[in-house]
C-alpha cells in the first residue's frame, strides 16, 4: 500500500532571507570603548600550544542582545568570536592581564553599560542609513589603504570609528589637505570613512605600522602575502605616506 500524500502544500524555504534575518540579529547597535586593558586571546593553527593576546578596542551590543569584544582585524572592526581562520587565528576568549583571568563572555559591567546606553539612545529607525555613534581611536591603529589599478598604497593613522544604523562600523581617516587644527578629533571636517575613498583598507596595530613605515623587509614580505597573495612583488608605498 502506498503512503497517502499530505494535503498540506510544500513550504518553500528562502535560505537567503533566513540568512539575512540572522545577520540582522547580529547587527551592532551600540559601542563602548575598552579602557581597562582587557584583551582578546587567540591561537594559531601552526602553533596550537601558544596563546596570543591582542588589546580590545571596544565592546559592541548586537541586535540579539549579545555583547561582543571588538578588535581591528584584517578589513573590519571584527567581533572576536568570529575569528576562526587557520592562518590568522582562532578566538579562545577574553583575558584580564592584571588578574590573568580568562573568560568567554563579556564582563557584566560592560553588558549593563551597553544595555542602559542603548535604551537611553533609542533612535527611531529610518529608511536611510544614519550615523549612530562615534568613538575615538585609543590604540594607535593604522590602516593600509589601497586604491584601484597600480596606485601606491598609503599607510594612514585611524582617528576614530563610526557606527551606522545598519550596523556597519567605519574607520575615520584624515585627508591631510583638509587638516586645519591639531590634534585631530572625531567630528573634524578633515576626517572621512575609509571605505568611502579606498577600495581596500587593512588594519594594523601601532607596532606593526611602525615596521611597515620603516620598510622592514620581513614585515613587507608578510604584508605582500596577506594583501596580495598572487603577487611576487612587495607593495609600494606612496611617497610621503605616514
Amino acid at each position: 500500500m502506498g503512503i497517502p500524500q499530505s494535503r498540506r502544500s510544500a513550504r518553500v524555504i528562502d535560505l537567503e532571507a533566513m540568512r539575512q534575518r540572522q545577520l540582522a540579529r547580529r547587527r551592532l547597535v551600540r559601542l563602548s570603548p575598552e579602557l581597562d586593558n582587557l584583551e582578546m586571546v587567540y591561537r594559531l593553527s601552526s602553533d596550537g600550544d601558544t596563546l596570543y593576546g591582542m588589546p580590545l578596542l571596544a565592546w559592541g551590543l548586537q541586535e540579539d542582545g549579545e555583547v561582543v569584544g571588538l578588535v581591528p582585524w584584517m578589513e573590519a572592526l571584527t567581533p572576536c568570536h568570529r575569528l576562526d581562520d587557520a592562518d590568522h587565528g582562532h578566538f579562545v576568549g577574553y583575558r584580564d592581564p592584571e588578574t590573568e583571568e580568562l573568560f568567554e563572555q563579556a564582563p557584566e559591567h560592560k553588558v549593563l553599560e551597553l544595555e542602559h546606553a542603548a535604551a537611553y539612545f533609542d533612535y527611531e529607525e529610518t529608511d536611510e542609513t544614519t550615523l549612530i555613534q562615534q568613538l575615538p581611536e585609543t590604540q594607535g591603529t593604522h590602516a593600509l589603504c589601497m586604491d584601484e589599478g597600480d596606485a601606491p598604497w598609503q599607510l594612514k593613522q585611524v582617528f576614530g570609528w563610526r557606527l551606522y544604523s545598519d550596523g556597519a562600523v567605519e574607520a575615520l581617516l584624515a585627508d591631510e589637505r583638509l587638516i586645519e587644527t591639531t590634534p585631530i578629533l572625531p567630528g573634524d571636517p578633515c576626517l572621512y570613512p575609509g571605505h568611502s575613498q579606498h577600495r581596500v583598507v587593512y588594519f594594523f596595530q601601532r607596532q606593526i605600522a611602525s615596521r611597515i613605515r620603516q620598510e622592514d623587509p620581513t614585515t613587507l614580505e608578510a604584508l605582500a602575502l596577506m594583501v596580495m597573495p598572487d603577487s611576487d612583488e612587495p607593495p609600494q608605498a606612496e611617497p610621503g605616506s605616514e
